[in-house]
């Protein structure tokens, strides 16, 4: 009994240790950057030395992305749904669906048949052909810049932001990428799918069981979309349409969204049936 004892004491002891490190480091760390010292407590417990945040925060390495408020400010999900549709569901993106469709349909029913739930192959090349036209467009901004930028520039978004850039920073880190390597969307999504980095930790998956979650494999893209879309509600039946359209909507908080992806899929799965 002594024995558990003096383990549980131990632990606790380690434990109050380690808090009082992590908050004498906060305490003394200080830069001239306002967005690594907002982040340094946080990404300190999640585990990141300070070596890597101050390589990481070098201002050589940073740009500041003046226009990304603008985008918010004026995002295709509130255009009309005509303006919308004709920018997302065209024939190239049809005819884009149908290739990847034939090249890598057979994959993407073994993947997401891992799942268990039967979610629709044509909706997950429909989700990867509106977010990266298939792969072909990875995005203009690396996702640490995009992420810093809404810190420093855009205050309703900042503790959001901080958020994914910590989340962000743990994947680098424990992956052993370097963060200013990686492009996405100005919002700070990357990957085929598109996925923020807290959505990429909740959702991701290993498709090709090699021991790791990657955004630019097409097993692993494939099982997490469905992973995705089965965490938030695809229903067991592809006739549930109501519950399919709410878990698109996860995905992408519009309607706009939610109708071009199954517009989308079903002009593909058309174009795919005709003789």
């Amino acid at each position: 009994m002594d024995f558990i004892h003096f383990k549980i004491n131990l632990f606790n002891n380690l434990n109050k240790k380690m808090l009082i490190y992590v908050l004498l480091s906060t305490l003394l760390f200080s830069t001239d950057d306002p967005v690594l010292n907002s982040i340094f407590e946080e990404a300190s417990k999640r585990g990141i030395p300070k070596d890597f945040l101050e390589d990481t925060f070098n201002k050589n390495k940073i740009i500041i992305h003046e226009k990304i408020p603008d985008f918010f400010a004026r995002p295709y999900e509130k255009k009309s749904w005509d303006i919308y549709k004709k920018i997302f569901v065209t024939p190239n993106r049809i005819d884009g669906g149908k290739r990847f469709y034939n090249e890598y349909g057979n994959i993407i029913q073994k993947t997401i048949s891992n799942n268990k739930v039967p979610v629709d192959p044509f909706i997950v090349v429909s989700i990867i052909g509106i977010e990266s036209n298939y792969g072909l467009n990875k995005g203009k901004y690396t996702v640490f810049s995009a992420l810093y930028t809404q810190i420093l520039r855009m205050p309703k978004r900042s503790k959001w932001a901080k958020k994914q850039l910590v989340d962000f920073l743990v994947l680098c880190y424990q992956d052993k990428i370097p963060p200013h390597t990686i492009q996405g969307s100005y919002a700070g999504a990357f990957g085929y799918g598109q996925f923020i980095p807290s959505s990429f930790i909740s959702y991701s998956v290993d498709g090709n069981n090699d021991g790791k979650r990657e955004p630019y494999n097409w097993e692993d893209v494939f099982a997490s979309i469905a992973n995705y879309l089965v965490k938030n509600g695809y229903p067991t039946s592809n006739s549930d349409s109501k519950k399919i359209y709410k878990s698109i909507y996860a995905y992408n908080h519009a309607d706009n969204y939610v109708k071009a992806v199954l517009s989308l899929s079903e002009e593909i799965k058309n174009s795919i049936n005709k003789k």
